[in-house]
């Protein structure tokens, strides 16, 4: 599937690795999982743990050489068993064929014309792996009896792969054949590549992905060897971490959410053949149809015969896509970057601000999103600022018969709180992204210096782009800051009179972007990194007349708070981090709740 479905070559066969006794490997495992399962690093030593697990992981992994399941011939030469399997069970088949792409990897070409909006591509549900058919499978005894597997579909998913791919009869062999052997995810960096992202936004997330991947890969070989539910599996003889690390990657580039039989819920899914559509900027076209039970893909633009045809993953900042899909999109209209803010509690007026914040639905402290184009803030982000920034004008907003119709208006960009208010927000904008563009080891100079050299590796390429793609967009964010305040401090030496709100307009707060039209108090954040404590929800859509489920989620980091610069003497706490993560729990998955369709914001949980 695009970018993340290249795949480096490799010889077939099952070579042979020094005997290693199964006392030893357990003790590694166990290792393993004691480094993985301890509290969190302190600040600033996370690199340092990376390394440590790596290094035992590179341990266990030389000690399983050769053991990995590695299927006969190239990927290339399964495609046509996976379309005849295809059209057996009553996928669309005309219109499109599997075809190499280059750098962008295998997609679907059309091998005819199709009109935007066209059906040409449905996949019925027997076709699907899901966490439902793993429940029906061999995998079933030991998913009714881990608590973990039942509490995560995306584990199931890659430990039901696992079991499908080393059984020969498997009815999705034809499917799993076609899957690549490597992937370009974090998981497959050598070490050096990772450390090019050091100072990035994005490392916490590689760096954890890593860690949960380990930790899961070594629980469930313990358990795989000692429950009893797990003796009839594949995976009691040969489970390596390669073949983990495999299983996570395809899952995590591929999963999807469809609702179950009934309808009633969801569950994750992989999509044979739908799965090959590379990524473009446009609309989500993809859907579920009840009434057939089937995934449904309409055309995203009109195709020529011959043309690759594409559909959009959904809304993602360039760090998702590299995260969890493998690849750097280098005309993503959605990338941004984050921003952790907060109201200081030791501030003298906390109490009002927090309480102000509250009435417009936006928590005192709270991540928000940089992006890459205008406005480079969100109407919750401009709320926030404004509120952040105000002193005398707090009592507008508490107090009052108009208080409340106010608050409607803080998110609107074309009724300021006052001059004075707007200079200090966009002052205070201008110096943060200027002060964590100085956190970074290189320029942007340093890093187009670096891509314009041909022997980078393809990872250390894409770690390079998206380090440069956080910089940019923090430079023209500081940019707009700028020419944001000077603006306003030309409205305060003209004396300028205030635009005024009309009552009639209360309901209008909004940026002047499109996708900013709802009062905040009356819908989530929008962005992926925005608000707290968000979850995920189902939004439902319509598509050929029936009710479509889409899971729109994505990954959000809580994020420690840093002390910032004092604004002003009366506005003198914001608290944000471009980095650190805090862990929740013990067997997250590997950053595998990022699903390949829109996206609502979500704190992750376990």
């Amino acid at each position: 599937m695009g970018k993340k479905s290249r795949v480096k070559t490799q010889k077939s066969g099952s070579g042979a690795s020094a005997v290693v006794s199964p006392k030893e490997m357990m003790n590694l495992i166990s290792e393993l999982l004691q480094k993985c399962s301890s509290a969190a690093p302190s600040a600033g030593k996370e690199w340092e743990e990376y390394t440590q697990i790596r290094g035992l992981v590179e341990k266990i992994r030389k000690k399983q050489k050769g053991l990995s399941v590695v299927f006969e011939g190239s990927r290339e030469d399964y495609f046509p068993e996976l379309m005849s399997w295809a059209e057996e069970n009553g996928a669309s088949c005309d219109g499109f064929t599997v075809t190499n792409f280059g750098t962008e990897g295998y997609g679907l070409r059309a091998t005819m014309d199709i009109k935007a909006e066209e059906l040409f591509l449905w996949i019925p549900r027997k076709m699907l792996m899901t966490v439902e058919s793993a429940q029906n499978s061999v995998l079933g005894p030991l998913y009714s009896q881990d608590r973990i597997l039942q509490a995560m579909g995306n584990v199931t998913l890659a430990l039901h792969l696992l079991c499908e791919r080393a059984n020969t009869a498997s009815q999705w062999l034809p499917y799993i054949h076609t899957l690549p052997q490597e992937y370009d995810t974090p998981l497959y960096y050598q070490q050096d590549e990772v450390e090019l992202l050091l100072g990035t936004q994005a490392v916490q997330d590689v760096l954890s992905q890593y860690k949960n991947t380990a930790r899961q890969y070594a629980y469930f070989y313990k358990l795989v060897q000692t429950h009893p539910a797990a003796s009839k599996l594949a995976l009691k003889d040969s489970f390596t971490f390669d073949d983990y690390r495999w299983a996570v990657s395809s899952v995590m580039t591929r999963q999807n959410q469809i609702p179950t039989e009934d309808g009633s819920r969801v569950t994750l899914a992989l999509i044979p053949l739908w799965d090959m559509c590379n990524h473009t900027n446009g609309l989500i076209t993809t859907g579920y149809n009840l009434e057939d039970d089937r995934c449904e893909c309409v055309a995203l633009q009109d195709y020529k015969e011959n043309e690759q045809i594409y559909i959009f993953y959904g809304t993602r900042s360039n760090a998702e896509f590299v995260i969890h899909n493998g690849f750097f999109y280098q005309d993503n209209a959605h990338d941004r970057v984050k921003i952790k803010l907060g109201v200081s509690k030791s501030e003298r007026l906390y109490a009002m601000k927090a309480e102000v914040l509250a009435r417009a639905g936006i928590p005192a402290s709270c991540v928000f999103a940089l992006h890459c184009n205008e406005p480079p803030i969100s109407a919750q982000l401009l709320a926030f600022l404004r509120v952040f920034c105000m002193t005398e004008e707090l009592k507008d907003y508490l107090l009052g018969d108009h208080a409340i119709n106010k608050i409607f208006t803080l998110g609107n960009s074309e009724f300021p709180v006052s001059w004075e208010n707007e200079i200090k927000l966009w002052t205070f904008l201008e110096t943060r992204a200027a002060l964590l563009l100085k956190t970074y080891k290189t320029t942007s100079e340093e890093d187009r210096f670096m891509l314009e050299k041909p022997d980078l590796s393809l990872h250390s390429r894409v770690a390079i782009q998206l380090r440069l793609a956080e910089k940019q967009i923090l430079e023209k964010v500081s940019s707009s800051g700028r020419a944001k305040r000077l603006h306003f401090q030309k409205k305060l030496e003209e004396g300028a009179p205030l635009p005024h709100y009309e009552e009639s307009d209360i309901a209008l707060l909004e940026n002047t972007e499109p996708d900013a039209k709802l009062p905040i108090i009356l819908r989530k954040l929008e962005e992926v990194e925005e608000g707290q404590e968000i979850q995920v929800e189902e939004h439902s859509h319509l598509l050929n007349g029936e009710k479509v489920v889409y899971r729109m989620e994505a990954n959000g980091e809580p994020v420690q708070e840093e002390t910032q610069e004092r604004v002003s003497k009366d506005v003198h706490s914001a608290l944000d981090s471009t980095g650190s993560s805090n862990q929740k729990g013990q067997m997250e998955m590997a950053d595998q709740s990022a699903s390949r369709t829109e996206e609502i914001p979500k704190e992750r949980s376990e």
